[in-house]
């Protein structure tokens, strides 16, 4: 593994940094989020903000799995590298590391629940305990900044991901969305919290960081679950519908012209890369074909299923045996 390091921590600031590539948002992103969380604990400790803490434990976590996100794009990008096919990483994994893309988004999605739900019970309990009592002025400086600083680098994030189409930056988009909510809402009720003090809501400013804290919870929980599920189909290999549809509508045309038996088709989605089986079977009295025109007739079937791409994992087989296809 340290070759892998070693060759990134060589490259200049702008290509280690390089906001065109997946590598380079995701380095920036982890970065900035290791700044805005480590800012978060501190202000929060200070201001006693529970709201303010959780929004630094959640940037710490997203930390970790941003970096896993960085690792898993970085072997995806060496494995499919002429250059790097003889190294003793692709000798130990020679299907590629595409399986890893949807356990990293799936792990990542479930720790960011878990610790929304861990939050949501202290915040619950905090309710019933009489609230909590914070330093406003500090939290408001904090929220304002935060607010601002997430804004501006999720939107960044966002408009880099449109050219670049990584479901790794996507979710990591979606996170920076989240903390920039989280952090106007806690700007939200703690200018709230000011408004209150000296008049007969005053009561009401213990429970405003416990209260604020269990809704953010509530929609921390609920924002992963599309990515948790579509990791999840990654996972168990579920087989896209769409894909599905396209891979066997050319399978019978190549079928129907060239008068063999039937085809049988096996598809996955697999994070970024796609799985691709088709066995035809061909009528044992079918005449003898050269070789290279087999070869050129698998060119035709992958050039009809689609543009080749070092993420996808093509098999094409002719038998004249059913036992072969299933």
């Amino acid at each position: 593994m340290a070759p892998l390091y070693n060759r990134a921590m060589a490259l200049p600031a702008s290509r280690f940094f390089d906001p065109a590539t997946e590598q380079g948002v995701l380095r920036l992103s982890i970065a900035f989020s290791l700044a805005v969380a480590l800012a978060g604990v501190v202000f929060g400790l200070l201001a006693n903000s529970s709201l303010i803490i959780f929004d630094g434990i959640y940037g710490l976590i997203d930390v970790v799995m941003t970096w896993l996100s960085l690792l898993v794009a970085r072997l995806i990008a060496l494995s499919t590298q002429t250059d790097a096919l003889q190294s003793r990483l692709n000798q130990r994994f020679t299907m590629g590391f595409w399986h890893l893309e949807p356990i990293v988004l799936g792990v990542s999605g479930i720790l960011m629940i878990g610790a929304a739900l861990y939050a949501l019970v202290n915040a619950v309990d905090a309710l019933m305990s009489g609230g909590r009592h914070i330093a406003l002025g500090p939290a408001i400086v904090f929220g304002v900044v935060s607010l601002l600083a997430e804004s501006a680098f999720g939107a960044f994030v966002w408009r880099a991901n449109r050219r670049i189409g990584s479901d790794f930056i996507a979710l990591d988009a979606k996170n920076w969305v989240i903390a920039a909510s989280m952090s106007a809402c806690y700007v939200v009720a703690f200018v709230g919290g000011v408004l209150v003090q000296g008049t007969p809501l005053a009561w009401v400013g213990p429970y405003i960081d416990p209260a604020i804290l269990a809704v953010v919870c509530l929609f921390v929980m609920v924002a992963p679950l599309g990515t948790v599920r579509r990791a999840l189909a990654g996972i168990l290999l579920v087989t896209p519908p769409e894909l599905q549809a396209h891979v066997d509508s050319v399978a019978r045309d190549i079928v129907a012209r060239h008068g063999f038996v039937e085809h049988r088709s096996y598809v996955a989605q697999v994070g970024r890369g796609e799985q691709i089986e088709l066995f035809f079977v061909v009528r044992e009295d079918d005449p003898p074909r050269p070789l290279v025109e087999w070869d050129q007739l698998r060119d035709e079937i992958g050039d009809a299923l689609g543009e080749a791409s070092p993420d996808r994992w093509l098999t094409i087989m002719f038998t004249t045996d059913r036992e072969w296809t299933i």
